[in-house]
């Protein structure tokens, strides 16, 4: 579906997405947040006519990301939309409700946002296994998940002073390995290293086993170096508690925040409950390469072609 794009941001639609934070408590919660910038942010997305409507509230979150430098800015917000254009197997289908791998996933592994902060007022989105069975997991369908996660996280809390991300390896099995590619790796990394408008502030892997080293092969092309340098691995919980407030962890995981299974199936009911929010955001969020300025993108210019990577692949 091609997106018209809106030349007169005073038009009134109607988008029902979940904000919790106004403009106007951003600019309070951000002193280097400046008005002027959101307007000249506003008037170049004006010049671009490929990209889609883009909300206020959504060009705070890619300046704040930035630390309010504005050229990177707007490569992030092209790059943001145009991965969710052109990786469809991450972003497109997402009823939570009606989506049967999506409830097949629900079912094998966790993506949540935790209560509280760290003591430098960073938050944390957490991963775990529910069905440790390898043959239920399903690499598209759980990143596809775990953007769902993400975007709900960063609509209603808005800006954050940092982000970490927690996977916790209880379950992880040799089966796991062939479960996952290089590209599938090179789509992810990508985009939460050039799309995603997150201050990425810890990358950590709890419970680790041997076979992480496999999985550590297969991702590291892809990081860059900052990411390299805040990502840790853990084998027990002595290590991890030097960087994480343990506490705010599920009771499994070693911390005090309350069954596991409770926590993710309250945050199933509120995904379900945005249900309207993705399904939107589905035909509003995407690039129509059409009409962008010069030569048109493809999946293929961003990420190589897929079959180049046949042979890394784990049998």
């Amino acid at each position: 579906m091609k997106i018209r794009h809106v030349t007169e941001r005073s038009v009134n639609i109607k988008i029902n997405f979940p904000w919790k934070v106004p403009l106007e408590e951003e600019l309070k919660r951000n002193p280097e947040l400046k008005e002027s910038d959101i307007k000249s942010l506003q008037e170049w997305c004006e010049k671009q006519p490929h990209l889609p409507k883009i909300l206020d509230s959504e060009l705070v979150l890619f300046l704040h990301s930035n630390y309010y430098r504005m050229e990177p800015t707007k490569t992030t917000i092209d790059t943001f939309y145009t991965v969710r254009t052109h990786v469809p197997e991450y972003f497109s289908n997402r009823d939570p409700l009606e989506n049967k791998d999506l409830r097949h996933i629900f079912a094998t592994a966790a993506y949540m946002p935790l209560a509280g902060e760290t003591p430098e007022g960073y938050k944390i989105i957490y991963a775990r296994l529910i069905n440790y069975e390898p043959a239920a997991y399903v690499w598209n369908d759980a990143m596809k998940y775990w953007n769902m996660a993400m975007d709900l996280w960063m609509y209603t809390e808005g800006t954050m002073k940092g982000h970490i991300i927690i996977v916790d390896l209880a379950g992880l099995a040799l089966g796991h390995t062939a479960r996952l590619s290089p590209m599938g790796f090179k789509k992810f990394f990508y985009y939460l290293q050039e799309g995603l408008p997150v201050r990425l502030k810890g990358f950590h892997f709890l419970n680790s086993i041997p076979v992480m080293d496999i999985i550590m092969g297969m991702m590291k092309p892809f990081l860059k170096k900052e990411l390299m340098e805040i990502l840790h691995i853990h084998t027990n919980n002595e290590s991890a508690k030097k960087f994480l407030p343990l506490d705010i962890l599920p009771n499994e995981s070693g911390g005090k925040a309350g069954p596991f299974m409770e926590m993710h199936e309250k945050h199933i009911k509120r995904l379900e409950a945005h249900r309207d929010f993705f399904l939107e955001e589905e035909t509003r969020a995407r690039i129509d390469e059409s009409l962008r300025p010069g030569k048109a993108k493809s999946a293929t210019d961003l990420f190589g072609v897929e079959g180049s990577f046949k042979k890394l692949d784990i049998d």
